[in-house]
């Protein structure tokens, strides 16, 4: 039989790139580039070019599992859905409507976390749905709004390589976002300036004319130092802010406390740095601000993301091409399920669940009653498991792994009456659930992801889920059905014309127009090509708004006991928690252990060579992994990758969260260092 090639978006990071799998007698046997993907352009990352490898890897769930003691056995889907059904409904009727939460995915279809935040509402009558996003752009959707009117990415990929200044801030896009490099590549070819700011040396800095790094944590003085220059030399955009802008005088008030003198001592940055990269992002034609986990996982995110639309607003450098600020999302489609409204205060399009006349309209459309009151998030949800939250229902998320404190999230999953997980392994979080459903990978189903240029994009089915598990979208319409609602969906493209029926940015936006090259919203109606970039005449809230920074410290430094710093992030060959990436063999083998980061200077005075076991612990936690020797960190500061579940480095993280957006500061706590010598042994 001829192989066949099947076109559809690769799982993992959010840039989006196509990939062609190929499929021989039923099973996706290699993954290509698809040449005529406009985000990727025929390339693909290390991720990328292996994404077939999990697929039909032997770990698969192939039947629903019901937990009996300290084991699980398979069950039939019919029994399965009724038991979920019945429990949630349960719940709900026993201890209230809000006893029930869910979480969604950023690696589900927009279709389906479309579904699944409407199955929450509609059945439960409970705003109480979220999903990763909090955990690591909702600090961007909410300092966006504020600023601009839009929390999403200005401009396109593409229009980074027509920049003349780059500024990337808290973003290692090289390992977790590669193919996107492409095009600030194209633009150092024509000349352009780029500048890293970051307390680590990640492999963007190969490339940039000059390396801040930074204290952590301090990326507001910074920015605000930056700002202040700028003013003080007359290079703001006096035209653009008059026209375009309110607020101007507050911003300008707020910068009079931060002279450069005061922002090179608080970054540790010295003050000809500050003016050189100020002035050269002033003064350029087009300026582009790259920024990612760096920014917005600290006690002050939106404060950062505030302080980053702040600067573009200054320089003229949004609502124009080559310019503007580009947040990436880290998952592949963590920019669609914020989109579909799986958050607590937000229907789908960012329109807010208090809102009566929002209400009003999606109460008509689903034919249900919906509350005013927005939910709990994420990390509400875990603190509130065992108390107010009786009962979860959380699909394709792993928060054993990526929530901080992990200790305390096992902790509160134990506490639940009922846990319902919805994924393609058992994963560290399924293992504590009382009934697992086997859902479907990316490979296994129809539907779209948005990446993180605002791009709807089509993937298409290659091969059948394994053994008996189902596609989500069949398991949501189920259990949607189970709990009395309408989910009589006949396809995905069924659901997507309801919801753009429902949000105007996506009214012109349906399956047949997205076959090719995808459509970036707003797209308001079937003749709209798709926005390349926003804010263009006027911006989505009229005039942009110069808001105030509220700088707060890190919540956690270094002391006598925890003398180090940690910094935790990604990897090249691994993604997220690791459930796919660890399974395939070819990423296994490029970096297959844990480890941590340490200075030279720190590993000599531990006594720590390259290889030798160490000891990390926090307040919360302590892992044992190996050293890796390297001036990519500073003296006194240690990065760990998050995606090993032998040493979860968010067993060590500080569960404090940005007031405004509940996001966890994962890039600042304080850890000390001890050399294991009985690691090996154990």
């Amino acid at each position: 039989m001829n192989p066949e090639f099947i076109r559809t978006i690769c799982p993992y990071c959010g840039t989006g790139c196509g990939l062609v799998l190929k499929v021989e007698n039923g099973r996706a046997a290699a993954s290509y580039p698809d040449r005529e993907n406009p985000v990727s352009k025929g390339s693909l990352c290390v991720k990328g070019w292996v994404a077939h490898e999990f697929v039909h890897h032997p770990e698969r769930l192939t039947a629903p599992l019901l937990r009996r003691g300290d084991a699980f056995v398979e069950i039939p889907w019919e029994e399965a859905i009724g038991l979920a059904a019945r429990k949630l409904r349960e719940t709900a009727e026993k201890y209230g409507p809000d006893s029930v939460g869910g979480l969604s995915s950023a690696k589900c279809t927009n279709e389906e976390n479309y579904l699944f935040q409407k199955l929450i509402r509609a059945a439960f009558r409970t705003n109480n749905v979220d999903h990763c996003a909090r955990l690591c752009h909702v600090a961007t959707t909410a300092g966006m709004l504020q600023t601009l009117g839009s929390g999403a990415m200005t401009n396109s990929i593409s229009d980074l390589a027509g920049a003349d200044c780059i500024l990337f801030i808290g973003s290692n896009a090289a390992e977790s976002h590669p193919v996107l490099m492409g095009a600030v590549y194209r633009a150092l070819d024509r000349g352009a300036a780029v500048f890293v700011i970051d307390p680590r040396k990640t492999p963007v800095a190969r490339n940039a004319r000059r390396l801040l790094r930074l204290n952590p944590g301090t990326d507001i003085p910074l920015l605000a130092g930056m700002m202040r220059h700028i003013v003080d030399s007359g290079l703001h955009a006096k035209d653009f802010i008059e026209k375009r802008t309110e607020n101007f005088e507050a911003l300008r008030t707020f910068l009079a406390a931060w002279p450069l003198d005061k922002a090179a001592s608080e970054t540790g940055i010295g003050e000809a740095t500050i003016r050189e990269v100020a002035e050269t992002y002033a003064k350029a034609e087009n300026a582009a601000i790259v920024y990612c986990m760096g920014i917005t996982q600290h006690a002050c995110g939106v404060a950062n993301v505030i302080a980053i639309c702040d600067l573009a607003m200054l320089c003229g450098h949004v609502g124009k091409p080559f310019s503007g600020i580009y947040p990436l999302r880290g998952q592949n489609n963590v920019q669609g399920a914020c989109d579909m409204g799986a958050l607590p205060s937000l229907y789908p399009g960012y329109q807010a669940v208090s809102d009566p006349a929002v209400r009003e309209k999606f109460q008509k459309a689903w034919k249900s009653e919906l509350p005013d009151t927005p939910g709990k998030t994420v990390t509400e949800l875990i603190d509130a498991a065992g108390k107010d939250i009786r009962a979860l229902y959380i699909m394709a998320e792993n928060p054993c792994i990526s929530d901080p404190d992990v200790n305390h999230v096992m902790e509160a999953l134990k506490r639940l009456d009922f846990l319902v997980v919805q994924d393609i392994f058992l994963t560290e979080t399924a293992k504590f659930a009382h009934l697992v459903l086997p859902g479907a990978c990316f490979a296994e189903k129809t539907g779209t992801y948005t990446n993180t240029e605002r791009r709807f994009q089509l993937l298409h089915k290659a091969v059948d889920p394994p053994g008996g598990a189902k596609g989500d979208f069949e398991i949501l319409c189920l259990m949607g059905k189970a709990l009395g609602l309408p989910f009589d969906y006949a396809s995905p493209a069924e659901v997507m014309s309801e919801y753009a029926n429902l949000v105007p940015a996506y009214a012109g936006i349906c399956f047949d127009r997205l076959e090719r090259v995808g459509l970036q919203w707003p797209c308001p109606d079937e003749n709209h090509p798709g926005t390349r970039f926003l804010h263009g005449t006027t911006f989505t809230r009229g005039l942009g708004r110069f808001v105030v920074p509220d700088y707060t410290p890190p919540m956690e430094k270094p002391d006598a006991e925890y003398p180090y710093y940690l910094n935790t992030g990604r990897v090249f060959a691994h993604y997220h928690t690791g459930t796919m990436t660890r399974r395939s063999p070819f990423l296994n083998r490029e970096i297959e252990d844990p480890y941590v980061e340490i200075h030279p200077d720190d590993a000599a005075s531990l006594g720590v060579g390259p290889g030798d076991w160490i000891r990390v612990t926090s307040r919360r936690g302590s892992i044992v992994t190996t050293a890796r020797i390297s001036d990519r960190v500073v003296q006194g500061s240690i990065f760990a990758p998050f995606h090993f579940t032998e040493a979860r480095a968010n067993m060590l993280t500080n569960p404090a969260l940005d007031p405004v957006c509940k996001t966890p500061e994962y890039k600042v706590c304080a850890v000390k260092l001890e050399k294991d010598h009985e690691a090996k042994a154990r």
